[in-house]
């Protein structure tokens, strides 16, 4: 067996239906007595119902998390949890609001309590993204890691089911590339087979009927174990590709993630041919080879828009994407072409089946 090197991550997991309830609990055990909610604009109801739940823990609601985290918004954000006294954050959303919750953290070093209602992964990772002059720069902090998550999968009951599809899809992302990242090792290469499956058979059963609390668990089970891969391990194309289209491109995260997978997937499948043989098995496939086709396939059959224009990339997108992305690549199985990383760009931009 290899040499390898594994670094567990010092995160509360509380995991059920109904857990929402022991919020307050788990305020205390930080030893926070003022604790800032933090929610997008479209879930500021839901931060008010925290609110209540916690009734004088809660210092405040702010509903202004945006994708991506603008540096503005990061700076605006830190400067409310000053003037309200918050020691700690509640961030009740998807990747948007923690990753403002994360953005805080590393400015004043406040606890983070994650209540994830998508199927980001953020909330079990250490990396953090601020998005300035079109560019979006990420790190590693320890401080941003979340002290505490509590996944509920009665919050994601509401998640419409195209959003639940990629953001789910999304997840499954970080799984794959964790398959072949560099500091690959058999702990994590586990937990990414058993996230993709439980994505894979999950995701089209929520599709299906949203309301299915079993379906909604599993897939929020698969999410989880991915964002552990995600924070325990690097990323490499494809994660530094959807990157470079949200934070150049502003394109939507989840739906980017899912388009770009099945292609970075194909990229890579002769430099990773043994890793993504094991996530060929855990899509229902046997070989390497297949893997992009049947994210791809996966993609069709939960409604997922298959092509980048559909959702905001313009025609000079792929050429000026790619350039960004070998610029400053980050480390991959087969190394950054900016021709065939143009090409993978450009069939995604269309719709086209990975090639």
């Amino acid at each position: 067996m290899n040499s390898f090197v594994y670094q567990s991550l010092p995160t509360r997991v509380v995991f059920g239906a109904g857990k929402l309830s022991t919020l307050a609990e788990e305020i205390d055990r930080l030893g926070a007595k003022r604790a800032l909610i933090l929610t997008t604009p479209e879930q500021r109801g839901l931060g008010e119902q925290v609110a209540q739940l916690l009734g004088d823990r809660a210092a405040d609601v702010y509903s202004r998390a945006v994708m991506h985290v603008p540096l503005e918004m990061a700076q605006a954000a830190r400067g409310e949890a000053s003037r309200l006294h918050a020691d700690c954050c509640v961030a009740v959303g998807g990747g948007s609001t923690i990753g403002l919750g994360k953005a805080i953290a590393m400015d004043s070093g406040l606890p983070i309590v994650a209540i994830p209602t998508t199927y980001a992964g953020s909330e079990m990772t250490p990396i953090y993204g601020i998005t300035e002059n079109r560019l979006k720069k990420t790190g590693r902090d320890p401080r941003v890691l979340p002290k505490t998550v509590i996944y509920d999968p009665e919050l994601t009951l509401s998640l419409p089911a195209q959003i639940s599809a990629c953001s789910g899809m999304n997840a499954m992302a970080h799984a794959v590339e964790a398959l072949y990242a560099e500091d690959a090792n058999p702990i994590i290469g586990f937990m990414a087979e058993e996230s993709i499956r439980s994505l894979a058979q999950a995701l089209p059963r929520v599709v299906n009927d949203p309301n299915d609390l079993e379906a909604r668990s599993q897939a929020l089970y698969g999410a989880w174990l991915a964002g552990i891969c995600l924070g325990s391990v690097g990323m490499a194309l494809h994660h530094k590709l959807c990157h470079t289209l949200g934070g150049t491109f502003n394109l939507p995260h989840a739906q980017a993630h899912a388009i770009v997978l099945p292609h970075a997937a194909n990229y890579n499948r002769e430099a990773a041919a043994g890793p993504l043989q094991r996530a060929a098995r855990a899509l229902g496939g046997s070989d390497a080879s297949e893997v992009g086709g049947l994210l791809y396939e996966l993609n069709q059959k939960l409604g997922i828009p298959l092509s980048l224009a559909e959702i905001g990339l313009p025609e000079t997108g792929p050429a000026e994407a790619a350039k960004i992305a070998c610029a400053s690549p980050y480390y991959n199985p087969r190394p950054f072409e900016q021709g065939p990383i143009e090409e993978l760009l450009r069939r995604a931009l269309n719709g086209s089946a990975p090639s």
